[in-house]
């Protein structure tokens, strides 16, 4: 707190708050146990909180109410894992990308991990704006044929269209979008202890959004009974 000569009482706001931003940090993040069941928003609070103990020098974001610049490319649904989870961070004061893991790393919270940090350019697009496609590695709970799977995988990729009804939050009734041109490659690998497992590739951009969900659904498997997992995401 501070006072002027006329005695007000003024809010004094820290430093870190006010300088620019010298340095943009993109850390990669895995997330997995009892964290795949964590949300989106409380993946980003658990995050500042771990940036906040590691002691950081954090940029905020101006406004009334201030919060560390921090940018996640691509929500993760809740119940994957991932080891491919991109994060920009904007710092005051430069650090060597690896001080900065040795800082950030100790303080994360079980489940999430940080995997590596680089600098970026400060003038850089926006994570959305670069986001090009998501690779997913789906696992099945219960048994299921490969040549079932891989003929149903076939049929879908040789579509010209898919027309599924996807059923939103907020929405009063299901929409139809065309599944077809958000798949870019799905296959079938059998060779992990004789069980199948599905490949997919899917566009993913700040307009368009292939869901394994989505796809898993208009195969005709319930998405509960498997083991998703997002292996990288790609940007232009």
């Amino acid at each position: 707190m501070g006072d002027d000569d006329r005695g007000i009482t003024r809010l004094v706001e820290p430093e870190s708050q006010t300088l620019q931003p010298a340095q943009r940090m993109r850390i990669t993040l895995a997330k997995g146990g009892a964290a795949r069941f964590i949300s989106h928003l409380d993946v980003t609070r658990a995050l500042e909180r771990a940036f906040n103990r590691a002691a950081l020098p954090l940029a905020y974001s101006q406004g009334f109410n201030r919060r560390p610049r921090l940018s996640l490319a691509a929500a993760l649904p809740l119940g994957y894992t991932s080891e491919a989870e991109i994060a920009d961070v904007w710092l005051v004061e430069p650090l060597a990308p690896q001080n900065f893991l040795e800082q950030l790393s100790p303080m994360m919270p079980p489940g999430i991990t940080v995997v590596s940090a680089a600098e970026v350019p400060l003038a850089a697009p926006s994570l959305q704006q670069q986001l090009a496609e998501s690779i997913y590695v789906v696992r099945f709970m219960n048994q299921i044929d490969p040549a079932e799977l891989e003929a149903r995988v076939g049929s879908m990729m040789a579509a010209g269209s898919l027309i599924y009804e996807r059923t939103r939050a907020k929405a009063k009734r299901p929409q139809p979008i065309d599944l077809r041109p958000l798949i870019l490659d799905m296959r079938v690998d059998s060779r992990e202890e004789g069980a199948p497992v599905l490949h997919l590739r899917l566009v993913h951009t700040a307009t368009q959004t292939g869901k394994p969900d989505d796809v898993l659904a208009a195969m005709g498997i319930d998405p509960l009974d498997t083991y998703i997992h997002r292996t990288a995401v790609r940007l232009v």
